[in-house]
């Protein structure tokens, strides 16, 4: 049973309640004389966007469209293994997660489908509702509650549920109308990086609360105006990493901003391969970045990751199961 004050749900079906970032789980319905529940858990902590288990990489194209789901350890260095397929093979998607499923939204051939699979079991993935704007090439965010899928069609942010089967809502536009940009999340806030503006590049970083409904604030810039860049993301800042300059030059930069206050990036280390449209994952202790294109046009297979704790250059750790590109990724996360 849920609970409501002023006709706002405060507590969930799930009896889930979450205060600032911070989840609170309602053991009992027992109510005390001050309108407090009592028999709360004590240990509250942070909602988080990494995972702890495994990352996982989806679709993509090389040498066509793939429908392919792989997955490799956190734990270890090791390659990938496939461990289900998409419902409809896609490349650029929209790659979000909860902590119990993986979510591939969009992407191309155009489409408006979100597909889902779960992280408990190897298995394929179904369609479980609709963007409202069909195609891919975006950045895609996570909340505990949402996912969310913005710069398609090129200013647009949207939201859908991880709690029903249901489909996306438009919540609020980017500062600028661009795509194939890097998606990073905080515990409160969505982030945008750099993207493609048409003719050239863009270095703008956005950021969008997770809290609100409104449209996103321009609040620092990248150390290179870039595309094709993808996004990791720590308990404390923002990555982008790789990409397309349209100099042009694809690159290996690995730049990182903090989430604690709206200033621009810095260069911290390089990928082990210059190369763009790669996917994203994140652990608690570093990021990944897997498959992607390499100069002139080599799609990849390999698997990077950079520490979260130092500014270092990232080592390849392993390999997907099929060299691809415009792969999308994500991450098993769970509430700790």
């Amino acid at each position: 049973m849920a609970y409501t004050a002023n006709g706002v749900t405060v507590i969930d079906d799930s009896r889930k309640l979450t205060v600032d970032g911070y989840a609170l789980t309602v053991l009992a319905n027992t109510r005390t004389s001050v309108g407090v529940f009592a028999n709360t858990t004590t240990n509250l902590s942070p909602s988080i966007f990494q995972g702890s288990v495994s990352g996982y990489s989806s679709g993509g194209y090389g040498p066509s469209f793939s429908n392919v789901i792989d997955k490799f350890p956190f734990s270890s260095d090791t390659n990938a293994t496939d461990v289900g397929d998409l419902a409809v093979a896609k490349r650029g998607v929209f790659a979000s997660g909860s902590t119990t499923n993986g979510y591939s939204a969009g992407g191309s051939p155009s489409t408006k489908n979100i597909q889902r699979w779960p992280f408990s079991v190897d298995t394929n993935a179904t369609f479980v509702g609709d963007l409202i704007f069909s195609g891919g090439y975006g950045a895609a965010q996570s909340s505990d509650t949402f996912g969310y899928s913005s710069g398609v069609p090129g200013i647009s942010i949207s939201k859908f549920s991880f709690s029903f089967e249901t489909s996306a809502s438009d919540v609020g536009d980017l500062t600028q109308a661009r795509n194939i940009q890097a998606g990073q999340s905080s515990t409160t806030h969505g982030y945008n990086s750099g993207g493609n503006l048409g003719p050239s590049a863009s270095n703008t970083i956005d950021k969008f609360p997770f809290t609100a409904d409104t449209n996103a604030t321009n609040v620092g810039d990248i150390t290179t105006a870039v595309a094709y860049v993808t996004g990791q993301s720590s308990t404390s800042h923002g990555y982008s990493s790789g990409g397309f300059t349209y100099a042009p030059a694809t690159i290996n930069t690995i730049d990182k901003f903090p989430f604690s206050s709206d200033t621009n990036a810095t260069d911290v280390g390089d990928l082990s391969q210059i190369r763009q449209q790669t996917a994203g994952q994140s652990s608690t202790t570093h990021g990944y970045n897997s498959g992607g294109n390499s100069p002139p046009s080599t799609s990849t297979n390999t698997i990077d990751k950079f520490p979260f704790a130092s500014d270092t250059n990232a080592t390849d750790v392993g390999d997907l199961t099929v060299a691809r590109r415009d792969v999308s990724g994500n991450q098993a996360r769970t509430l700790q």
